[in-house]
């Protein structure tokens, strides 16, 4: 995400000034200001891009991706650096979650009718199709195949990063694939 990309020197812009006093802490599990930055460098368009398929509004993805970088910012002493892209990705899930909650998002996902699974358009493309069925999925069930999906988790760090078990991540992944399955049918419906 090339919009993402120019803007991660905001999350970094303060903290470089007071790199000098963090590094001096002998590495105990305490994240160092250097692994800090490189947490910004390496996960901050793996984070937005999540964040940003479940949120579809690029500027809420975008602060809450911000809060997510302050949160562990905040924390920087509390979190062990190995870790960083967990803890990362766990404060932006739930950060998500508390703004979803807060703006009432949850009561306008629409039920899944039997109707619903079928569509009369003519598709000539599948990644629309897949698009347009992820974001009928129910939240929980969105996010935690995102992670898997398109973002490459493995079920124990979903697991972590939504607090739930790994059963019941592996449930709600078996239940938004059968849903997208059923949605998209078979192949001659997508032509």
């Amino acid at each position: 995400m090339a919009y993402f990309q120019q803007n991660k020197s905001i999350f970094a812009c303060n903290l470089r000034a007071s790199e000098s006093s963090h590094n001096q802490i002998p590495h105990t599990g305490t994240m160092t200001t250097t692994e800090y930055n490189q947490c910004v460098d390496q996960h901050a368009d793996g984070v937005y891009r999540f964040i940003l398929k479940n949120m579809r509004d690029e500027d809420e993805a975008h602060d809450v991706v911000q809060d997510a970088f302050e949160k562990m910012w905040r924390n920087v002493e509390k979190v062990d650096g190995s870790k960083a892209k967990s803890y990362l990705f766990t404060t932006a899930y739930h950060t998500m979650i508390d703004r979803i909650r807060k703006k009432k998002h949850m009561s306008d996902y629409t039920e899944v009718t039997e109707d619903s699974l079928f569509h009369t358009e003519q598709y000539s493309d599948l990644k629309q199709i897949l698009h347009k069925a992820i974001n009928l999925l129910p939240e929980k069930q969105k996010a935690v195949l995102t992670l898997r999906d398109f973002e490459g988790y493995s079920y124990d760090e979903i697991g972590q990063i939504t607090g739930m078990s790994e059963s019941q991540v592996k449930v709600y992944i078996y239940r938004a694939r059968l849903f997208l399955k059923e949605y998209i049918g078979s192949m001659e419906r997508v032509v």
